[in-house]
């Protein structure tokens, strides 16, 4: 229910806006900073993700937390989606996360609601790996009874393949055909 709001009120602001700034300038001035907008916007989402992407690849690559420049990421995926949906209210809010002081202050805004947990295997923090799943010892067993069946999907050796052909069957030059290859001759 909580995203139905959304959906209702962000389409009527956009239409309100569209008329108000239509009377104000004119049709075609109005198509035209609408065009303009999603234009400036592709170039924004390109040199800023670009920027972004590199800052993700830094901070793997030096082993740092990527959790920064994953969040304006994705930030600035959600501008695009905004730039490009035709409006000014959507312009004017994918603007806004194209500035990354405002996706910064976003991001203490969320993250202040956020809890983070960690779970993983491998390594712990680098020092010594390891063992077994999390919350159990390495020496905890697990006791359990099997059954084997028998294999559902049978092999090419259990199943017999009829050859129906007519073995005097002759081709339309009347020579006697080979066998097809799909099946192997006895």
């Amino acid at each position: 229910m909580p995203l139905l709001i959304p959906f209702i009120l962000i389409p009527l602001i956009e239409i309100a806006l569209f008329i108000q700034i239509g009377d104000a300038i004119g049709l075609w001035p109005t198509i035209g900073l609408v065009l303009l907008s999603a234009f400036v916007g592709t170039a924004l989402i390109r040199s800023q993700g670009a920027r972004t992407l590199m800052q993700i690849q830094h901070s793997f690559r030096t082993l740092n937390d990527p959790t920064r420049p994953l969040a304006h990421g994705a930030m600035i995926l959600i501008a695009g989606v905004l730039l490009l949906t035709p409006g000014f209210f959507t312009d004017t809010l994918g603007l806004l996360l194209m500035i990354p002081a405002v996706r910064d202050w976003l991001m203490r805004r969320i993250g202040r609601r956020m809890t983070v947990t960690r779970r993983g295997f491998g390594f712990d923090g680098g020092a010594q790996p390891r063992h077994g799943w999390p919350g159990r010892g390495q020496d905890d067993m697990i006791d359990a009874d099997y059954v084997v069946q028998d294999d559902p999907y049978p092999t090419r050796d259990d199943i017999e393949l009829p050859d129906n052909r007519d073995p005097d069957e002759r081709g339309p030059d009347g020579r006697r055909r080979p066998p097809s290859g799909w099946v192997r001759p006895d």
